[in-house]
C-alpha cells in the first residue's frame, strides 16, 4: 500500500502516514499460537470402517472414549460417526523438511489428500476450518451436523514458524476465510549473536 502511495504521489517526502506502519514488539515465550482445526463434509465414498483401515496404513490408531486435544506434535484427533480415536504419525513418514514437517502438512499429506482426495483445502468445498478458540466440542458439533468428520490438532509452535523462516520457506497459505484483524509482521531478534530477520 506505502508504494502504491507513494507512485500516486511521487513527490513524498518520506512524513507522510503510508511511509509508517504500526508495529509492537514483545518475546515469543509469550506467543501462542492456536490450533486450526479440521472438518470435512463426507468420506469420500469410504465407509468409516474402511476410512480408518486405510489411515491405518499412515498413523496409529486408537480408539478413545472422549474427545481428543492433541498434546504433542505428530498426533491428531479425529471424530467419526461419532468415536473419537487419537492418530500418531508413523515416525517414518515424517520428512527432514521445516514445512513437511508441520502437523498441517503431515495431515493434508497422509491423509486429506491420499484418503479423502481433498487435493486444494483452500479451495476445497468439502473442508472447513475452526479456530482452536473454539474447543474440540465445536468439532464434536460439526461432525454431527453439516459434516461426517473432524480433525483436532495439535498448534504451530513458534519455534517451528522461525525454523519455516530460517530455511527461507513460506508457511503453508491459510485458507480463504480466515479472519485477521491486522496484518502480522514478526521481527525476530536472536540473541546473543543479534541475527535479525523480518518475516512477513
Amino acid at each position: 500500500m506505502g508504494l502504491k502511495r507513494r507512485e500516486e504521489k511521487p513527490d513524498y517526502t518520506g512524513q507522510e502516514e503510508f511511509n509508517f506502519f504500526l508495529a509492537v514488539a514483545f518475546p515469543d515465550s509469550e506467543l501462542e499460537i492456536l490450533p486450526y482445526n479440521r472438518v470435512v463434509r463426507d468420506l469420500n465414498g469410504l465407509s468409516p470402517d474402511a476410512l480408518i483401515s486405510q489411515i491405518e496404513q499412515r498413523f496409529i490408531v486408537k480408539h478413545r472414549d472422549e474427545p481428543v486435544e492433541p498434546e504433542q506434535k505428530g498426533t491428531f484427533g479425529m471424530v467419526v460417526d461419532r468415536e473419537w480415536y487419537t492418530l500418531q504419525i508413523k515416525p517414518a513418514l515424517v520428512p527432514d523438511d521445516p514445512v513437511g514437517a508441520l502437523d498441517v502438512s503431515l495431515l493434508q499429506d497422509n491423509l486429506l489428500s491420499p484418503i479423502l482426495g481433498i487435493q486444494d483445502p483452500k479451495t476445497d468445498p468439502r473442508i472447513d476450518f475452526v479456530g482452536g478458540i473454539y474447543g474440540v466440542r465445536a468439532l464434536e458439533k460439526r461432525a454431527k451436523t453439516d459434516m461426517k468428520l473432524a480433525f483436532s490438532l495439535y498448534p504451530t509452535t513458534i519455534a517451528e514458524l522461525m525454523a519455516v523462516a530460517d530455511a527461507g520457506r513460506m508457511m503453508p497459505l491459510s485458507p480463504p476465510g480466515l479472519s485477521l484483524s491486522c496484518l502480522a509482521v514478526c521481527l525476530c531478534i536472536r540473541s546473543p549473536q543479534t541475527e535479525k530477520r523480518l518475516d512477513i
